[in-house]
């Protein structure tokens, strides 16, 4: 190396000569002293950046919702799909509740009971009265008679499609696993009748703070209790009897409550009967029929009867236009169907509210179709979905979003195995003939089909207790989600 300072002569100032051997042994010391410096520099590059990205993962981790299990992932860029349950006859596991136990809140009477009492004044245009008699299921379908066995009349209702917050406080106050100490309780349900609550307010010229005040109330009521705060919601969870879209209001000039969106709901888990596929705390439950068998003869008598039914036309419709929709499809199927060759398929024209809670020209439409087409409704689903399953016929479907994203923990988890899917933009441009597809499937594969949808009823219906039903099944998946949540240890503020 060249020296930096020393006691050198005038003379040693001049240039000197190097042999070539010396200048390339000096060359190499001092790239290997600059080798030297840039490798510990890139080291402590290397040394920084690894730091930063786990400060940076750290912070995700804390702030962001992570897709850690499949189960539990609460992105806002995916659908969140449930893992389907199994299809199979009811069975009794005795008490073994090894997913968990339930405490049920004691309410303050204005969030339940008074609500009930007060039905009279529950919708704007008539009592409601008739159809939140008998736990919730309505009256009785004795018109049924004659289309129906005999043996099973007892088993029908004229059911409300809104009353699943009855059908689910009814059933889960004699539920095996609930428990009267909430020290011993892993789930808690909050028997808060939210749509019962809000649906008086949306046909009506009523305010936000009208259609907000009862979620406001339950959510400040909770926010006092010990076992609320103790897991800031996450093993607290509520059936929401109408439609997600009721309690997503975003602005105060729009449609229905903001419940969803009130600070203390975020992290409860929410039965509806049509969910956000975006939101994970939304669970889709399937909407009530009429059909309340009280134990397994009732539904072995049923699933035989629709397996054995004389089915005369290939498909059917059941519903009605709707003039405010631009480019209605339902008037397209109308058409399609009125159009069909030899009568293959049969119409219910319910204009009006001529089939509101069914009727039994209804019933009868779907136990003689082998095929029932369902578009969306007003929403992306309808309670017609069920009233055409549980009569055995198979349902056609123009959305995924209709069924295939809500209802995984209730329906075969091959949708094909018990639907068929038709591309509603072919039917539109008119590509696609809706009975020209129909008639391409076997006598077999219908009957394969069919058979799959008569073993799916005891997953979608609600019976008095005697029966494993959806709500077992819905009560089964939430148990078992909040245990994967506390395995993982999964959860956020």
């Amino acid at each position: 190396m060249l020296p930096l300072s020393g006691n050198s002569s005038p003379a040693e100032h001049h240039p000197k000569k190097f042999k070539a051997s010396e200048l390339f042994d000096k060359k190499n010391s001092f790239n290997s002293l600059l080798q030297q410096f840039h490798h510990q520099q890139s080291r402590l590059w290397l040394l920084l950046v690894i730091l930063c990205l786990q400060i940076l993962l750290l912070f995700t981790i804390r702030f962001l919702p992570l897709p850690l299990p499949p189960a539990l992932s609460s992105s806002t860029n995916r659908i969140h799909r449930f893992p389907a349950v199994a299809v199979s006859p009811a069975v009794n596991d005795g008490d073994n509740c090894k997913n968990g136990r339930i405490f049920v809140y004691d309410l303050p009477t204005l969030f339940n009971r008074d609500i009930l009492e007060n039905c009279d004044n529950l919708n704007p245009w008539s009592s409601s009265c008739s159809a939140m008699a008998n736990g919730g299921f309505g009256q009785r379908a004795d018109s049924l008679a004659g289309i129906i066995p005999e043996n099973l009349l007892p088993s029908w209702y004229w059911t409300d499609q809104f009353v699943t917050e009855i059908v689910f406080h009814n059933r889960i106050m004699k539920h095996k696993c609930r428990v009267s100490e909430p020290g011993s309780a892993t789930a808690f349900y909050i028997p808060f009748y939210a749509g019962l609550a809000v649906g008086k307010f949306l046909w009506t010229n009523s305010t936000a703070e009208e259609r907000d005040q009862h979620c406001r109330m339950i959510l400040k009521w909770l926010s006092d209790q010990k076992y609320y705060k103790r897991s800031n919601g996450w093993d607290h969870f509520i059936t929401m009897g109408r439609i997600t879209w009721d309690f997503r209001r975003s602005k105060d000039k729009d449609w229905g409550s903001a419940c969803i969106y009130l600070p203390g709901m975020r992290n409860i888990t929410r039965l509806l009967i049509e969910r956000n596929p975006w939101d994970y705390f939304d669970v889709g439950v399937p909407y009530p029929t009429g059909f309340h068998p009280r134990g397994h003869d009732d539904i072995s008598a049923w699933q035989d009867f629709v397996r054995t039914r004389r089915r005369t036309h290939l498909f059917c419709f059941a519903g009605a236009t709707r003039a405010a929709f631009r480019n209605d499809f339902r008037a397209v199927l109308l058409d399609q169907c009125r159009n069909s060759a030899a009568e293959k398929c049969r119409v219910v024209d319910c204009a009006g509210s001529r089939c509101s809670n069914g009727t039994s020209a209804i019933l009868e439409t779907f136990l003689f179709s082998d095929f029932c087409l369902q578009p969306r409704g007003d929403s992306f689903t309808r309670r017609s979905i069920f009233d055409c399953m549980v009569a055995g016929s198979i349902p056609v479907f123009f959305w995924r979003r209709t069924a295939y994203y809500q209802y995984e923990w209730f329906l075969p988890g091959e949708p094909e195995s018990y639907s068929v899917f038709i591309d509603r933009n072919a039917v539109k441009n008119g590509t696609a003939s809706i009975e020209a597809i129909l008639e391409k499937f076997s006598r077999e594969e219908v009957r394969e089909m069919r058979e799959r949808v008569i073993e799916s009823i005891p997953n979608f219906i609600y019976g008095t207790g005697g029966v494993r039903d959806a709500f077992d099944v819905a009560i089964e998946g939430v148990l078992r989600r909040f245990k994967e949540q506390e395995e993982w240890e999964y959860k956020w503020k």
